[in-house]
């Protein structure tokens, strides 16, 4: 009996990847304030992130995009990571960063390519429309934090400082992709704006082209049925 649940919990797993994922992001919102103030958090936080890369990686293996270019920008960024936290090099963690950033919005792709590749909407695909948008949420806030890195001084809060946390990033690039504009956190340099104008940008393209075609087709199956 344990056998026959832990086979149908496993197939169960390999239908929906997409979901782990979004799972595993939303949970990561919850983490962040509670560990990203000390260095046991701060390195919890780091192996969490890379098991994000891993199951972002499974999941583009579903895609009809190809996985080698997500291999090339997720081992080396796990590389630079934890030659930062190793070596005590914020340089390092920047590049780490910016890899990061490129494997989201290429995962973000292939996930989108993954749901226009038929007129059919399965489960998988309604979770790979939520894993989609954390995953452009992620990708967006590690370009932020890549751009306040090079630029010092990119973004301004309620506190003074040059450098913005990683929890006010992340509410940054939700609040903009959502467009509800809720964010304290306000670009001033014009590079950074520059790069909450795309975020802006790709918040409407989304819901305009992906999660607007996913509605329609499913009304239309149910319509059939």
């Amino acid at each position: 009996m344990a056998v026959s649940l832990k086979l149908r919990w496993l197939a169960v797993a390999r239908r929906h990847p997409s979901a782990w994922l979004l799972a595993a992001q939303l949970l990561g919102v919850v983490l962040y304030p509670t560990l990203d103030q000390t260095v046991a958090g701060q390195t919890a936080l780091g192996a969490f992130g890379i098991a994000v890369l891993g199951l972002a990686l499974w999941v583009v293996q579903r895609s009809p995009l190809g996985i080698w270019l997500a291999l090339a920008l997720a081992v080396p960024a796990v590389m630079f990571s934890s030659a930062a936290v190793l070596l005590g090099q914020p340089g390092l963690g920047t590049t780490a960063q910016l890899l990061e950033s490129l494997l989201y919005f290429y995962t973000a792709g292939a996930l989108i390519a993954y749901m226009l590749d038929d007129h059919k909407v399965t489960r998988d695909e309604l979770f790979a429309a939520g894993a989609t948008f954390t995953l452009l949420a992620w990708g967006f806030a590690y370009a932020f934090s890549v751009c306040q890195r090079w630029y010092p001084g990119s973004f301004i809060a309620h506190d003074a400082g040059e450098l913005r946390t990683w929890m006010e990033l992340l509410y940054l690039s939700f609040s903009l992709l959502s467009g509800v504009g809720l964010s304290d956190v306000a670009p001033v340099r014009p590079e950074a704006r520059a790069l909450v104008m795309l975020a802006q940008f790709s918040g409407v393209m989304y819901v305009a082209l992906v999660v607007s075609r996913l509605v329609g087709l499913t009304m239309l199956q149910r319509r059939d049925n």
